[in-house]
């Protein structure tokens, strides 16, 4: 293994989002030296699913997945000094902490310091802001955020690394949190390890392009990566990122010897452009990043050194992430088999048409599709050529009236019998009516939120 400096700090990515690969963070502890696991569950989408969970029982609202996972690594992590920072607390996160307690029991491990992150939930807190006047408009459209208040399911602000570098302080060996973000879980440590001061505003944007770099998981080791995909090498065991950090600011990206993909500029230069709105002003909450500043330079193999990153003081506001119920859809699918694949399944799509408009039934949305064809360029894609070998037609609809929808997935079946011929992929029954979550991305005053997060500590 190549030797490490005092001054460095491993930071590794075990999780990239709620789903990804459950070994990844396995292989991250046993595959070589590492300081801190980082682990990334929550999307925007994620937390009103949480909430809808823990509606449903008080005990619940975390990412589930995360505590057999930490059954698994606890022993090795306490053995190695490995500390673990995720954001798989949820909506729930002393629920959490709790479950992660009683893992640590089962496997034999005493005296596990946990510690847990809250404050960032705004629920119970949402009328007496808004009637404080803070309106909380929709960053897209201006609308206020009274006009759908009666149908929001979730709202959560963005924390940022001060309360993760205080539970960091404070001897936790796990640090759990609800919405942080997805960048902060790295550079949090850095910023405990090397003491890096708040205002020091180039070193935090240092961190902040770190997070970045680890906040995905494998799309920065050759997962997902469009340059020259298919020269990367075993991606069934690919290895994921590991951040190299000093205190300078300077970092490496690399990943353990052995495990498969790459880190090469290419793999390091598409993870920087992902997600990008403005590339001098990315936004955090304890610094913004100018990453026109951002220099890459090869370190050996798989090993890219990032340097030069400037940034500056933080915006008077915070991020807030809601949630509201938007209605309901169902999507239908049928598959039409050569010859005139295409041309049958949009006869299809014709005749359910006509059947809802003689039901009387109106949808906010109607989308149809040909997977296979033209799904992902939409009209870009062009006319299909008619020799295409099959086809899957998707109809997905949209509307408040949950029996409109109700009834527009009892119409696919049908089309199988009394629809164009050379059906051959229907099954599964009817479509799922279910409810349709809509993001509602809006700001909020720092100074009214952020007091409100707490830090607690859970021995175990």
């Amino acid at each position: 293994m190549r030797p490490v400096s005092a001054d460095c700090v491993r930071v590794a990515g075990g999780q990239g989002f709620w789903g990804d690969d459950q070994e990844a963070p396995v292989r991250q502890v046993e595959g070589g030296r590492i300081d801190y696991l980082m682990l990334d569950y929550l999307a925007e989408v994620t937390m009103s699913i949480m909430q809808k969970q823990r509606s449903r029982d008080p005990a619940a609202g975390y990412a589930r997945d995360f505590v057999p996972l930490m059954e698994r690594i606890l022993p090795a992590c306490v053995e190695q000094g490995v500390k673990v920072v995720t954001n798989a607390g949820g909506v729930n996160p002393p629920a959490c902490a709790r479950a992660v307690g009683e893992a640590a029991e089962r496997v034999d491990v005493a005296g596990l310091r946990t510690a847990v992150v809250a404050g960032d939930d705004l629920m119970d807190r949402l009328d007496a802001l808004l009637a404080a006047g803070h309106p909380m408009k929709n960053m897209d459209t201006g609308a206020p955020l009274a006009s759908i208040r009666d149908r929001v399911r979730s709202a959560n602000v963005y924390m940022g690394a001060r309360p993760i570098v205080e539970a960091l302080q404070g001897g936790a060996q796990v640090v759990v949190t609800g919405r942080s973000t997805d960048t902060a879980l790295t550079y949090a440590p850095m910023i405990h390890e090397f003491g890096w001061r708040w205002d020091a505003y180039d070193l935090l944007a240092a961190g902040v392009v770190a997070g970045h770099v680890n906040e995905c998981g494998a799309q920065v080791t050759g997962g997902n990566c469009l340059a020259e995909w298919w020269t990367i090498p075993g991606l069934a065991e690919v290895g994921f990122p590991i951040v190299e950090a000093r205190a300078a600011g300077d970092f490496v990206v690399t990943k353990h010897e052995g495990s498969g993909g790459l880190v090469t500029l290419r793999t390091v230069k598409e993870q920087l452009l992902y997600e990008m709105g403005d590339p001098t002003a990315y936004v955090t909450p304890d610094a913004t990043a100018d990453f026109t500043t951002v220099r890459l330079s090869e370190d050996g193999p798989n090993r890219v050194r990032v340097g030069g990153v400037r940034g500056g003081p933080p915006t008077p506001f915070l991020k807030v992430s809601v949630a509201y119920s938007h209605g309901y859809k169902a999507v239908g699918t049928l598959v039409y088999a050569w010859p005139d694949a295409a041309a049958k399944a949009r006869a299809a799509a014709c005749v359910l048409r006509r059947r809802l408009d003689r039901l009387g039934l109106a949808f906010d949305a109607v989308r149809v599709e040909l997977v296979g064809w033209d799904s992902t360029h939409g009209q870009l894609a062009g006319e299909p050529p008619p020799d295409l070998p099959e086809v899957q037609l998707r109809v997905g609809v949209r509307s408040d009236d949950r029996g409109a929808v109700e009834r527009f997935s009892r119409e696919i079946a049908p089309l199988v019998l009394a629809g164009p011929p050379s059906v051959t992929g229907f099954a599964g029954g009817r479509p799922a009516v279910q409810e349709v979550m809509a993001y509602w991305p809006a700001l909020i005053d720092r100074g009214a939120v952020e007091p409100g997060f707490a830090v607690d500590f859970f021995e175990a």
